[in-house]
């Protein structure tokens, strides 16, 4: 049987230090890259960061900080549930550790820029061609091989375990022609991704079985509290979809294919209507639109846990492919919740208008900061720790990436707060001190 906890194994390498620990140090290798991960001002961050809607709008919104804590909570149960009862099928693996699962959950959001998934978008458009664009998961890695500091070297110094399970996307962009628009290192950590990818997988475009835990806790958090949310906020008509209403139920099946119309891999449209029909009759009490009762409160709150439960329960080894393994029928059921936010919430005008200004933002912020990275008379409006990184390097690209650093670091407050003063909205008093 395979000692998760040997610090021998090299899956709890590290690629900076030694494998062994501090004397008196108690924690696994795994369990102190989930301490190091927490410790960060990078996690701290996710608090002001967009899950689908601001936090500030109501408290009942998730933001990305407590739905990382939320899909590490589901991912370490969901890692235990596959030790317990397959413990020689996760040895087949390679091992499946609750501790490399949940540091993975921690880590996996930590790339978000402010504004979510809007901003990933502008970012990506506007750095295509020059620096080969933007994306969170990448940006993930990057944080915690470079821009997170454990020392003055940079970096986490994360176990090679714990990198491998971060990597939802485990190539470099343009590498896998299926998913161009997805990849989980930019070319700038190519060492670090070469180091974490060393621990094996059947196929190179494979993700760990740790990072496909991670993954399905995120998918499965997402969808379930995101509906959870907007029920509570009075954005989902659960109540005539639940009661079968034909032309609410078409409705959303309209734009749900509307919106899918051209992946060849969805769904077929009776398979999901079969299964949304089911798991609203098996699950779903409610009647009427959220009011706050006791007796909604008690009823939602029982609904979610059932559903994350019954998430938790569809994920098994196969021991014949020796993969992990999801019900095809929950992951319709996950599929077709997260159909949900999209067509009720995120598609809706209200916040599409508000994802306009929030393109604009990026897109003056970043053009500013780009600018003033050229001359050194302009570096003042950096940080001390951005000036000087842009005033140890020549080249362009890696300025403009330092620049795309700086911004997708930034808490929402700050983003606006900063483009408030360039527009001379909000000038800010010159005793300020940004600090980022």
């Amino acid at each position: 049987m395979i000692d998760h906890r040997d610090v021998s194994q090299p899956r709890n390498r590290r690629r900076h230090s030694e494998p062994g620990k501090p004397e008196g140090d108690s924690r696994s290798p795994a369990r102190r890259d989930r301490d190091r991960i927490i410790y960060t001002s990078a996690f701290r961050r996710l608090v002001y960061v967009t899950q689908v809607a601001s936090p500030d709008h109501a408290h009942v919104f998730h933001n990305r900080l407590t739905h990382s804590l939320q899909v590490a909570q589901v991912g370490r149960a969901l890692a235990e549930k596959l030790v317990e009862t397959q413990q020689q099928a996760a040895d087949a693996l390679g091992g499946i550790d609750p501790d490399v699962v949940e540091a993975a959950c921690l880590a996996h959001d930590l790339g978000h820029p402010p504004f979510g998934h809007t901003a990933e978008e502008e970012l990506n458009n506007q750095t295509q061609e020059s620096i080969g664009g933007f994306e969170g998961n990448a940006q993930s890695f990057r944080i915690v091989t470079k821009l997170a500091f454990k020392s003055e070297e940079g970096g986490l110094d994360l176990t090679r375990a714990t990198l491998s399970a971060t990597l939802k996307y485990p190539w470099l962009r343009n590498q896998n022609k299926a998913k161009r628009d997805k990849w989980g290192a930019y070319e700038s950590e190519l060492d670090d991704f070469t180091f974490a990818r060393a621990l094996g997988s059947k196929s190179v475009f494979s993700p760990t079985p740790e990072a496909r835990i991670m993954d399905w806790a995120d998918d499965v958090t997402y969808s379930v509290h995101d509906m959870e949310d907007f029920y509570r906020a009075g954005r989902l008509p659960m109540d005539l979809l639940a009661q079968r209403k034909d032309a609410a139920l078409r409705r959303f099946f309209d734009d749900v294919y509307r919106r899918n119309s051209s992946k060849a891999d969805f769904y077929l449209r009776p398979d999901l209507e079969e299964v949304f029909g089911s798991l609203l009759a098996g699950f779903w009490r409610a009647d009427e639109p959220y009011s706050g009762t006791k007796e909604q409160r008690s009823s939602l709150r029982r609904t979610t846990s059932h559903l994350i439960h019954r998430f938790i329960d569809a994920v098994s080894i196969d021991e014949k492919d020796q993969s992990i393994a999801i019900n095809e029928e929950q992951k319709k059921e996950v599929a077709i919740l997260k159909e949900l936010t999209w067509t009720y919430v995120i598609e809706a005008p209200a916040l599409a208008l508000q994802r306009e200004g929030q393109k604009r933002i990026i897109g003056c912020l970043l053009d500013t900061y780009k600018s003033a990275s050229r001359a050194k008379k302009n570096l003042s409006l950096f940080s001390p720790y951005y000036r000087e990184q842009i005033d140890c390097t020549d080249s362009e690209e890696q300025r403009e990436r330092i620049v795309v650093d700086l911004i997708a670091g930034m808490t929402e407050p700050q983003a606006l707060e900063s483009y408030a003063q360039l527009m001379g909205v909000r000038p800010s008093s010159t005793l300020q001190e940004i600090v980022r």
